[in-house]
């Protein structure tokens, strides 16, 4: 009797668990369902009140409309290439960075850790007057160095592979020094290759942070064809009306390297999540 009652327990438990994810993945598919079916309304459909759910019929229109209204081919090409230089330096001075803190001892170690922390911690949008001078000063203002220039350096980065380095046993670091390496070999050599998983990881997380940077492009690049992807599609919201049906095939448009991303490197996304928590 006790066991059939625990089993029936057991089994009300499960059925809430898996009825909170079901529900939570539909609050999270939600905004995407509703993007779709959006891009093929007519603007009076999207803005029907009590809205409707079905447009009445397939508005393809909308697409070219958005292509017509913005430069996508640019704009994915600026995007790209924001996010190919920002996870390159990203892996670049972070892996570099993240072994310095981990495995070298040196005066100011733990201040300058601090101050890394400290940038995490402070929002992004106070450093936009200043680099946004220094990217003025040098000329380089509607380039795609500009879009480049907050990524240089990467505080998410470098505390992310310290972290990694961190668990690597010192003994292979002891060990590649008996065997005649220097410190410069033991990180190209022996340490880096041993954070692969860490690496692919924040790749990601670069990409994706990068993808979504929306205020320092449109504050940087007012060009047009110099704009990437987030901030081109803001200029489709007008001032005192939208086309919203526009707006969302222009933001189906610019979502799909994102999605193909996230297919292809879901695994090392889901386990930079839970390596970020652990030491």
């Amino acid at each position: 009797m006790r066991n059939g009652s625990m089993e029936s327990s057991k089994k009300v438990n499960t059925f809430i668990t898996y009825a909170a994810l079901i529900l939570g993945s539909i609050i999270m598919i939600f905004p995407f369902v509703w993007m779709i079916l959006t891009s093929s309304k007519t603007i009076s459909e999207s803005m029907q009140i009590p809205p409707t759910i079905f447009p009445r019929q397939i508005m393809l229109d909308n697409f070219a409309e958005a292509i017509k209204s913005l430069p996508f081919l640019n704009m994915y090409v600026n995007t790209g290439l924001m996010i190919v230089f920002r996870v390159l330096c990203a892996v670049l001075f972070s892996s570099m960075a993240g072994y310095a803190f981990a495995k070298l001892h040196f005066k100011g170690k733990n201040l300058l850790f601090g101050i890394v922390l400290m940038q995490m911690m402070l929002p992004s949008q106070i450093f936009i007057i200043p680099q946004y001078q220094m990217v003025a000063k040098l000329g380089m203002a509607n380039s795609v160095f500009a879009l480049v220039f907050p990524g240089l350096v990467s505080a998410f980065g470098t505390f992310f592979l310290r972290q990694t380095y961190l668990g690597i046993p010192a003994e292979i670091g002891e060990a590649a020094y008996l065997d005649g390496c220097n410190q410069w070999q033991t990180f190209t050599k022996v340490m880096f290759p041993l954070t692969t998983s860490s690496v692919a990881a924040l790749s990601v997380f670069t990409a994706v942070f990068a993808y979504g940077d929306l205020m320092w492009p449109l504050v940087v690049n007012s060009d047009l064809k110099m704009m990437t992807l987030s901030s081109g599609l803001a200029t489709l919201r007008g001032q005192f009306s939208t086309n919203f049906p526009v707006l969302m095939a222009g933001s189906l448009l610019a979502m799909l390297p994102m999605v193909v991303l996230y297919l292809f490197f879901q695994r090392q996304f889901i386990e930079g999540v839970a390596m970020t928590g652990g030491k």
